[in-house]
């Protein structure tokens, strides 16, 4: 089951035991938006995506299967 975009990005920040603050500095990102993105209150932008996947080392696809799937339902 995949998860959406707000479950997934708080997940693999706190595998990576990446603070909110530290994902802030690594992204450029500040840490009320990231807040947002995690609760699921605001939905990134695709090029907020490339940024936060880059940060957290892992492909965008990871983090834009959670959007996708909300979007057709």
């Amino acid at each position: 089951m995949k998860k959406d975009l707000h479950a997934q990005l708080k997940f693999l920040r706190e595998e990576r035991n990446l603070s909110l603050d530290d994902l802030s500095l690594k992204t450029r990102i500040g840490t009320a938006r990231l807040q947002a993105y995690e609760a699921g209150e605001q939905v990134p932008s695709v090029q907020t995506i490339l940024k936060l996947s880059n940060a957290l080392e892992v492909p965008a696809s990871n983090l834009l299967d959670g959007i996708e799937e909300k979007l057709s339902n």
